[in-house]
């Protein structure tokens, strides 16, 4: 080979070799003092404290797009649980404002139906904008249902969608359905080149079938997994394992109204239409629900709206825009753990307590 032609060839190997790896690499968060975000220094190590003795696996909090604080091994994967349906709302609204999927279609129209007993009439009249508010009137059997979700669950035909609101794991991985239906692609493989490459996350698209768990059985240590259960629905649960940083990203890109380095990845319009509270799921407390997210309504003690979604009651993902805050709290709920509901209240309200006055 001629030794110009050579070098000029080992150049090129060269630029593409650090091409790849400046692709591929990932999203560095930057650290701040807590100090200059009015974040007690001592009231953030009586946080830590309280984590490790309740048996959290992470936190971080992230303000103005910089880490305030960080507890714990941030990169580590665990199972999202419910979180996973902000995810499925990112995507949403993508293939929404593309003109992919038209919210006003029915089931019947998109000729969707279950096993036995199968989808009435009515039920069948349903909108996606419909399973997208949790309020399809669906009481159909789904996978991964947990017991206080049964308890919950209202008769079969007892409500009209729209009518009211049940938070129903069938609308939820019927929704992951129709999204594959109408882009013709996996949600991991969507969630993947949208969302997980464009923010520099440590997910990659890999993912697998799991057919007819059992009671104990062991969570695959992939990023993604299909949960069939044949007996209740032919519709599966989709579920991600994500470390706390990438929830975090995932977090931020919501606090900057779906934009990331100059990008719009998510529709502005899209994060204020699904983060409005259309169900007012405890009013004491001023909590609604939206489209895939949970929605702190604003009072007079709290000026802004925030929303946010819980995993198992002891994971959470929050987005304070008044605060320009991100939340994220896990537990390795993937073997046993004792952290629990008074826990998870007692860890937000040690979060807020941390600030101090400005």
């Amino acid at each position: 080979m001629n030794k110009n032609l050579q070098t000029l060839f080992l150049v090129i190997s060269y630029l593409i070799t650090i091409n790849s790896a400046f692709s591929q690499s990932e999203f560095t968060l930057e650290h701040i003092d807590p100090a200059e975000k009015n974040f007690s220094k001592n009231k953030l190590d009586s946080l830590d404290i309280f984590l490790k003795n309740a048996g959290s696996s992470s936190l971080l909090i992230l303000v103005d797009g910089k880490i305030v604080h960080e507890w714990g091994n941030i990169n580590k994967k665990h199972l999202i649980h419910s979180i996973r349906k902000t995810l499925l709302n990112s995507l949403y609204g993508i293939f929404i404002e593309n003109g992919t999927i038209d919210t006003t279609l029915t089931l019947k129209e998109l000729k969707i139906d279950d096993i036995e007993p199968r989808l009435s009439e009515l039920e069948k009249s349903a909108t996606i904008t419909d399973l997208l508010k949790s309020r399809s009137g669906i009481y159909h059997n789904a996978a991964a249902v947990s017991e206080g979700m049964l308890k919950n669950r209202p008769e079969r035909g007892s409500r009209k969608p729209n009518e009211f609101y049940y938070y129903n794991n069938w609308d939820f991985n019927t929704l992951g359905f129709i999204l594959e239906k109408l882009t013709g692609e996996s949600i991991y493989k969507l969630f993947y080149e949208h969302i997980a490459q464009p923010l520099n996350m440590d997910y990659c698209n890999n993912y697998i079938t799991v057919e007819n768990p059992s009671e104990n059985w062991n969570i695959p240590d992939v990023d993604g997994f299909y949960q069939y259960e044949t007996n209740n629905s032919k519709f599966p649960a989709y579920h991600f394992r994500l470390s706390s940083k990438d929830l975090a990203l995932f977090g931020q890109l919501y606090l900057q109204e779906g934009l990331w380095e100059g990008k719009q990845i998510i529709p502005k319009k899209w994060i204020e239409v699904s983060t409005k509270p259309y169900s007012i799921t405890n009013k004491y407390y001023g909590i609604g629900y939206g489209m895939l997210w949970n929605v702190l309504i604003p009072t007079e003690n709290r000026p802004s709206k925030s929303f946010y979604h819980t995993g198992t009651g002891v994971h959470m993902l929050g987005i304070y825009p008044g605060s320009g805050l991100v939340l994220v709290h896990r537990v390795d709920t993937e073997k046993d753990y004792n952290f629990n509901e008074e826990d998870f209240y007692k860890m937000i309200s040690l979060v807020w307590g941390s600030k101090q006055d400005e």
